[in-house]
């Protein structure tokens, strides 16, 4: 990957949804080339998947809990069993394997307290094996990335204006416009 390839991840990474040629305007390149080198990015995986991120308030879900879980054992069937019945669960929004005191990170997202009792007695409970669990609510989210940064550290550097930031909305699209995999 070269700054071509870095720059066309940083703007797509800040709106998905751009025309393959408002991308290569932005980038430097004509739209041919562009379109080719996004398609390398996506054939070689650096590119995964395009996704829709939803406000989790608007849907109802307005808090997030983290939520450190530890089993009761920890062999290959009690850990297959745990993930595959969190994974299944809706409300999680992340989970990880995590070493310490714990066995697991969790982030929930939940409406109010009610909401995560409801989701820890209906549902996180129900899991068998959970021999412990430790709560916090989040207060507020001081920072927001989908993916780790690409350009960050080049324009603090370079003192060039930073990327949007958590709660700044990207510039508005047309209605029924939407992101999917780029095949112009």
């Amino acid at each position: 990957m070269d700054k071509i390839d870095l720059k066309i991840l940083t703007e797509l990474q800040d709106d998905a949804r751009l025309s393959n040629s408002e991308l290569a305007s932005r980038v430097g390149l004509s739209p041919s080339p562009c379109w080719t080198r996004v398609r390398n990015l996506e054939n070689d995986g650096v590119i995964e998947r395009y996704v829709t991120i939803c406000n989790q308030a608007a849907l109802g879900l307005p808090d997030t809990v983290l939520i450190y879980v530890s089993l009761d054992k920890h062999d290959d069937e009690m850990l297959k069993r745990f993930e595959s019945a969190l994974a299944a669960l809706p409300e999680v929004i992340e989970a990880y394997l995590v070493t310490g005191e714990e066995d697991y990170y969790i982030k929930v997202a939940v409406s109010g307290t009610e909401g995560y009792e409801k989701f820890l007695r209906e549902k996180l409970y129900r899991i068998p094996g959970i021999r412990h669990s430790r709560t916090s609510f989040t207060l507020r989210c001081l920072k927001k990335r989908f993916s780790v940064a690409t350009d960050a550290d080049m324009n603090n550097a370079q003192g060039q204006k930073p990327r949007r930031s958590v709660g700044e909305s990207p510039r508005p699209r047309a209605p029924g416009t939407f992101a999917s995999k780029r095949s112009t």
